[in-house]
């Protein structure tokens, strides 16, 4: 559901095409992660609030729940130039080596 449509098989997009008409609700989470991932990359936390409340009334609530608690550290993460994506990375190298 949130890999570009480009991407998809043509039997992939027919299923989501299925999906969507069923179960509209998946239409507008779908939606709400992709405004949350673009938020993200363009480094834009101006419209935080306005999504915390979109999102709130759908199927990510509890998503947007544990980003209203903690709100200072979301919009810090999102306008900040620091990552922390590399380290992680290999933290989990580590931990699958290690298993």
């Amino acid at each position: 559901m949130t890999t570009a449509r480009d991407d998809l098989a043509k039997f992939e997009a027919i299923l989501v095409a299925a999906i969507e008409t069923d179960v509209p609700e998946l239409v507008v989470a779908r939606t709400t992660i992709g405004d949350f991932q673009s938020m993200i990359r363009s480094k834009s936390a101006a419209s935080l609030g306005a999504w915390l409340q979109a999102a709130k009334t759908s199927l990510v609530s509890s998503f947007a729940n544990g980003v209203e608690k903690d709100m200072a550290a979301v919009r810090n993460a999102i306008i900040s130039p620091w990552s922390s994506g590399q380290p992680e990375g290999q933290i989990t190298r580590s931990k699958l080596i290690k298993r």
